[in-house]
């Protein structure tokens, strides 16, 4: 499971041209799951990422998490996040799981993050075309991969 997370003093989803999601001041992250995630790659990424002390403190240092500065959430499925490059110029996108296994861990995913922030996650919607709009706030981005725990 990889996850593209950016800081951000705003994001939105739009579908169908319609905002269907938006937050102000916390994460926007990127979900690609593949076929071999489990519920136990989910309770180490979610764990991780509301711990991830990427927010300013008092003295403008990276110091505080989500949690600790009362951020919101918005979560975007993106299965491109596992698309494999090395070959040609086409990307396969071959480990990324097919739909009947992503969309629940998608799901558990959002749940298990709901459950720990302790309040509700603004979503896309998993399969959809969507447009979406984030202002990047430093910038902050930051890689993380249940399978690559550096």
């Amino acid at each position: 499971m990889r996850l593209l997370i950016q800081r951000v003093a705003g994001a939105s989803v739009e579908i169908n041209n319609r905002i269907s999601a938006n937050i102000h001041n916390g994460l926007c992250v990127f979900i690609g799951i593949e076929e071999s995630d489990t519920q136990d790659d989910i309770q180490y990424l979610v764990t991780k990422l509301i711990n991830l002390r990427i927010f300013n403190d008092e003295n403008e240092l990276m110091n505080c998490s989500v949690l600790d500065v009362g951020g919101n959430i918005l979560v975007v499925s993106q299965f491109t996040l596992h698309a494999q490059t090395k070959k040609g110029n086409r990307p396969s996108f071959i480990k990324a799981a097919k739909p009947e296994l992503a969309k629940p861990l998608y799901e558990n995913f959002i749940n298990y993050l709901t459950q720990l922030l302790g309040k509700p996650i603004a979503s896309g919607e998993f399969g959809a075309n969507m447009k979406i709009a984030l202002v990047n706030d430093g910038p902050v981005t930051i890689w993380m991969d249940s399978k690559n725990k550096e």
